[in-house]
Order: C-alpha cells, then sequence, then structure tokens
C-alpha cells in the first residue's frame, strides 16, 4: 500500500490507519512515535503540489488494463502519436510501469538519458511536440532490473508528476502497469486534485482477458475514477497481403461494455507490422496510414478527443 514506510515492519497497519502507532506490530518501529502522534495521517502535501503543477495541463488521460500483454504500451504510444499528428498540440507521454518500462523502445528512445537536476527532470522528446518520460531513462541499461517496493515506486511516480519540466500541455497521457496495485493507486491519489479526464480500458477479445479487465473496471469505479471506454486490441486479424478480415469468435468487449454500460471506442486488428514498428521504434500510423488498424485508431483517438472536449464543457458548466 501508498502509506507503508519501506522500513515498517510486518503487519504494518499503514501510516493513515486509525490504529498507526498503536498495535503490536508497531512496538519497535521507528515510525511509532511519529505515527502514534496523527501527523501522519494528514493529507499528503504532494497532491496539492501536482495538482499545481497540472494546471498547465488541460487534458489527463490514463490507459489501464487488468491484464497483461494485451498491448497497452503500444496503445498508449500510438494514443500520443496520433494527438501529437496536429502540430498546435502539445503531448507528453509519461511511462509509469516501473517494473517493465516498453514505452522507450516503442517511442525509438531506447538508450536516452534524462538530463537535468533531480529537483527538474527533462523529458525526452520524439517530436517537437511529443514528450516522453520513464524511468527507462534512468537506468544504466535496458536490461536492468528495478526491484523495488512499493513505498520506492511510489515516490518515483510522485517525483515523475510533480519534478518533470512538463511545460503546457494539451495531453497527458499515462501508461500503467498491469493490474490494480501500488502503482494505479499512487497516480489516482495524487492526481486526485487535479481533474483526471479519465482512463482507457484496453482489453483483448479473450474471456481471459475480459476477465481481468472487469476487475479494472471495478477498481474505476471504487475510486471514483471516471472511464472514457474500452478498447479491443487486437481484435481479429487483417491479412497485410488479401486484406481478408478474420473477426474474433467470442462477444469480447461488446458484450462487457454492454453488460457493464460502458462505451466500446473501437476494435484494432491484430496486424503484425504494428509489432515490427514497436520493435523499431517507429509510428504504425506514419508506417501503414492506410490499414485497417490506422483507421481504427483513428476513429478511437477521435472518441477520445470528442470525451475530452465535452469534460472541459461540463466542468464549465458545473463551475
Amino acid at each position: 500500500m501508498a502509506d507503508i514506510p519501506s522500513d515498517a515492519p510486518q503487519h504494518c497497519p499503514g501510516t493513515a490507519s486509525e490504529q498507526a502507532g498503536k498495535t503490536s506490530a508497531c512496538q519497535g518501529c521507528p515510525n511509532q512515535n511519529l505515527c502514534s502522534s496523527g501527523a501522519t495521517k494528514a493529507p499528503d502535501p504532494a497532491i496539492e503540489e501536482i495538482a499545481e503543477k497540472m494546471l498547465t495541463v488541460k487534458h489527463k488521460i490514463l490507459v489501464l488494463s487488468g491484464k497483461g500483454g494485451v498491448g497497452k504500451s503500444t496503445f498508449s504510444a500510438h494514443l500520443a502519436h496520433a494527438l501529437a499528428s496536429d502540430a498546435t498540440k502539445e503531448v507528453a507521454l509519461l511511462d509509469v510501469d516501473i517494473c517493465g518500462p516498453s514505452i522507450p523502445r516503442i517511442m525509438g528512445l531506447e538508450g536516452e538519458q534524462v538530463a537535468g537536476l533531480s529537483l527538474c527532470l527533462s523529458p525526452r522528446y520524439v517530436e517537437d511536440n511529443l514528450a516522453v518520460m520513464s524511468i527507462g531513462f534512468l537506468l544504466s541499461s535496458p536490461d536492468d532490473a528495478v526491484i523495488w517496493r512499493g513505498p520506492k515506486k511510489n515516490g518515483m511516480i510522485k517525483q515523475f508528476l510533480r519534478d518533470v519540466d512538463w511545460g503546457e500541455l494539451d495531453y497527458l497521457i499515462v501508461d500503467t502497469p498491469p493490474g490494480t496495485s501500488d502503482e494505479h493507486l499512487s497516480i489516482v491519489q495524487y492526481l486526485s486534485s487535479a481533474r483526471i479526464d479519465g482512463a482507457v480500458i484496453i482489453t483483448t477479445p479473450q474471456e481471459v482477458s475480459l476477465q481481468d479487465v472487469r476487475k479494472e473496471i471495478r477498481f474505476c469505479q471504487k475510486v471514483q475514477l471516471p472511464i472514457i471506454g474500452v478498447v479491443e486490441n487486437m481484435s481479429g486479424f487483417v491479412c497485410p497481403k488479401c486484406k481478408v478480415n478474420l473477426p474474433p469468435t467470442t462477444g469480447g468487449a461488446e458484450r462487457m461494455c454492454e453488460e457493464m454500460n460502458l462505451t466500446l471506442l473501437g476494435r484494432v486488428p491484430l496486424d503484425p507490422r504494428i509489432g515490427k514498428s514497436c520493435d523499431e521504434g517507429k509510428s504504425f500510423l506514419s508506417e501503414v496510414p492506410d490499414s485497417p488498424a490506422a483507421a481504427a485508431y483513428h476513429s478511437i483517438v477521435q472518441s477520445i478527443q470528442a470525451y475530452c472536449l465535452s469534460h472541459v464543457t461540463r466542468e464549465e458548466s458545473a463551475g
């Protein structure tokens, strides 16, 4: 959990708990006096600091999926590329997959290092209007393993949001790891005062993926994170040569969205050229602009942009 210090003993109730500093597990902990004083129950000051930092970011979109391997980072990268294709828009892609950062490779930035002081990190740029930040830029090698417990991951996410020199942005896309654990709780907590537009949920048609995605949807509902919609990735197969589309055999995301009253943003067919573009650090949308998959991406992006615009309109009406 985000409120358990890295030096806490086993069975720590958490610094925000009413039992903090008072249970038998707290005996001998270096944080016991601080926790029992009640000071740790105060809101993290970083939340307001991040909210102040995010005032220059118009739209904040999280990309989530309870399942690994469904193409979440691939979608995040192509969403960023598509939004940045409008030269009048400033876009940034933040990779908070601390243990498996794949964004540097997908964006053609593998081996790059961040510039700047520890209190002001400078992102790397794919285009003049497309910035990227990832823990991969802080590693000496792409093969380095990040073996961190939750509190250290949370601290890194806090630093990404508060200390990166994002400048003024139209869109900040946040690529998250699979699951509903520390990183997800942290990003929602730290952006709680920054008006997140919502989350895009990525799945594949198989029920084994949809099972985990349903958990991710419940997570969003519990933490009151708006859901922009669901994208069904690898939705059937389009042969690059004969152009024949082989659709999935299950009801997939469409049926799930009907059951859970969610918007199906679209389906992206499986195209082997997408994986090839990602391995080479190139934009599939630029490499194969006339493909069915590229058309699906552009349609989905237009729906997301329309949602963000309506989100601003709703906030202005409510304000």
